[in-house]
């Protein structure tokens, strides 16, 4: 028996770290932008005799096996996969990962990979779980494995696919799908791998824990990313291009200050050659501090900014942006 399921990555488009709970709930209002991309995460679950359990990473290539569930309990090897294969409580399989996505990418790759696995193991196990009640356990699943708060909004691409505003609200959290041209924003986004690996968690929790502590350049940072995320939504639901140019450019900018680490010496070389080259705004995707660099330009300018990203040293990524969320292939 074999059960293959991905998951597609994202790109955020404005909201990103907001969505940390509770940090929404002292910004009314507050809501991410993604998008769904063509580099996904992929889980195979095959049988194995007796209760014996082994987990591959093909992306890291590394490996592991106990005899039984409980072993997993404290392994440090491979610990998000460990994490939840340990939460179902099951035996007599191997569990085969690997990702589309370079790693620290940016672009949510560990979250679109446990989304890929509990639903390949939900799926095997014949556990009944709502969508909502799969996101959840995901969510908790990777903040346990990486020992700091989760966001919200990464799970969500993974398990639908498509661009979506999420609405983070005191009562619900509602995923909204927005009715924008995707190939007319695809045919202006060049997404490029800088170099550099990050851990999203080291940004995130530095201005986590500055907002719970009160700091109000932090929480003012935050306003104006609610802000910049609402126009930006506005302007790619009318297909206003230039517009969503300049809100990429300014949700950057908001972003830059929340934290020194945000943005690198690397990074900013690559965004000016990108600009030189006709881009009309860039970001870093996830919190920063390296992984995948995204570049908006006119259409007849995205093959230059491309170039120049890869004369700096980045590697262009060929991505579509994707519809489709969970995908079963076996």
């Amino acid at each position: 028996m074999r059960l293959d399921c991905s998951a597609p990555t994202r790109i955020d488009l404005a909201g990103g770290t907001i969505d940390i709970w509770p940090l929404y709930l002292f910004h009314d209002g507050a809501q991410t932008l993604n998008a769904a991309i063509s580099l996904r995460a992929h889980a195979t679950v095959e049988q194995l005799p007796g209760d014996q359990l082994r987990i591959r990473s093909l992306d890291t290539a590394q490996s592991l096996e106990v005899t039984h569930w409980s072993q997993l309990a404290n392994e440090t090897r491979l610990p998000l996969l460990a994490r939840i294969l340990g939460f179902f409580r099951t035996g007599g399989l191997c569990l085969t990962t690997r990702g589309e996505s370079p790693a620290g990418a940016g672009i949510a790759g560990s979250s679109a990979l446990a989304v890929a696995v509990c639903a390949a193991l939900a799926r095997w196990t014949d556990a009944r779980y709502t969508a909502d009640q799969l996101l959840q356990l995901a969510m908790n699943l990777e903040a346990q494995a990486i020992d700091v708060p989760t966001g919200l909004q990464d799970y969500r691409p993974a398990y639908y696919g498509g661009i979506a505003a999420l609405e983070l609200r005191a009562d619900a959290v509602l995923r909204v799908p927005l009715a924008v041209d995707l190939d007319a924003l695809e045919r202006r986004v060049v997404l490029a791998y800088t170099g550099d690996s990050r851990h999203s968690g080291v940004n995130n929790w530095d201005v986590y824990k500055r907002h719970i502590d009160g700091d109000r350049r932090v929480f003012d940072c935050f306003e104006r990313i609610r802000d910049t995320a609402a126009a930006m939504r506005e302007a790619l639901e009318r297909g206003d291009w230039p517009l969503v140019g300049r809100r990429i450019a300014e949700e950057w900018e908001n972003r830059k200050r929340l934290a020194p680490g945000v943005t690198t010496p690397t990074i900013d070389a690559l965004i000016a050659r990108a600009r030189a080259a006709g881009a009309l705004a860039a970001k870093v995707c996830g919190a920063g501090g390296g992984g995948c660099l995204f570049c908006y330009a006119d259409p007849d300018r995205t093959s230059a900014v491309r170039d120049a990203l890869a004369a700096g040293g980045a590697t262009p990524l060929h991505y579509r942006f994707e519809t489709e969320g969970v995908r079963w292939t076996s």
